[in-house]
């Protein structure tokens, strides 16, 4: 069977500007003064990452901030292009993604516009979403605030509607970037039950968290990114291990990851 993901010298760069002025005035001092000139500056998130994550496997991704776990996450999505490198995802995959606060919703439509949105870029008619409307307000817990703007939503509730979107629209691939960041005890407590239940039934799963007993429950295989390469690709508890002696400095660690002499 072919991989669901594939990604071969994967690598992704942005482009940072520094000094950055539209005022006439400000450009004209940059002619005579370097200091104020606008520079430009490469940062490469990802770099040269390959790895195949097969159908059906639960992956965490793991690595401290600015790693690049989310960006490999939005190439996947398909919300960023990749700068050099292949990605292959499977044709047709559906792909229910809780990435970041904010993407894919519009914080001047309701909660229940919203779910319509999210459901059409998915591919799906309005009356498979009548269908399972119902279901996705119930998981939510959002009842009464489903004719309320997203603006006036908190990052909890924002959290719980993306969260109830991308688990009952009974996608193919799950991607989760640090979903236990906001919400409350029961509300991830849900998450892990809905995560434990599309596990047993084949579907994909890649989950960025910062918690390892998370990570432990759910996933079969680790990740570890650092500065946007990846250092480890295996066991969930060598890979977890190997991220903790990262983060403790081993210089052991990096020699095994062939960054260190």
């Amino acid at each position: 069977m072919l991989p669901a993901i594939v990604a071969d010298e994967l690598s992704k760069c942005f482009f940072l500007r520094h000094n950055r002025a539209g005022e006439l005035k400000v450009r004209f001092l940059g002619l005579f003064h370097k200091h104020k000139r606008e520079q430009i500056e490469e940062f490469w998130a990802l770099r040269g990452v390959s790895t195949a994550i097969g159908h059906g496997e639960a992956v965490g991704v793991v690595g401290r901030n600015g790693s690049g776990k989310s960006t490999f996450l939005k190439l996947i999505a398909g919300l960023h292009r990749p700068t050099s490198g292949r990605l292959l995802v499977s044709r047709g995959a559906r792909i229910g993604t809780m990435i970041e606060l904010g993407v894919g919703f519009h914080g001047e439509l309701t909660g229940r516009e919203n779910v319509f949105l999210n459901a059409s870029i998915q591919g799906l008619s309005n009356a498979d979403t009548e269908a399972l409307y119902p279901h996705i307000v119930a998981y939510s817990g959002l009842e009464h605030f489903m004719d309320v703007p997203l603006k006036n939503y908190s990052s909890g509730m924002h959290m719980r509607l993306g969260f109830a979107i991308a688990a009952n629209l009974d996608p193919d691939m799950l991607l989760l970037d640090e979903i236990f960041a906001v919400g409350d005890a029961e509300f991830q407590q849900q998450c892990m039950r809905t995560m434990t239940e599309c596990r047993q039934r084949g579907k994909t799963i890649l989950f960025v968290s910062h918690s390892a007993e998370a990570v432990r429950k759910i996933c079969s295989r680790v990740l570890v990114l650092e500065h946007g390469q990846l250092l480890f690709d295996g066991g969930v508890t060598e890979g977890l291990d190997f991220y903790a002696s990262l983060l403790a400095g081993s210089d052991h660690a990096l020699e095994a990851a062939g960054l260190r002499c």
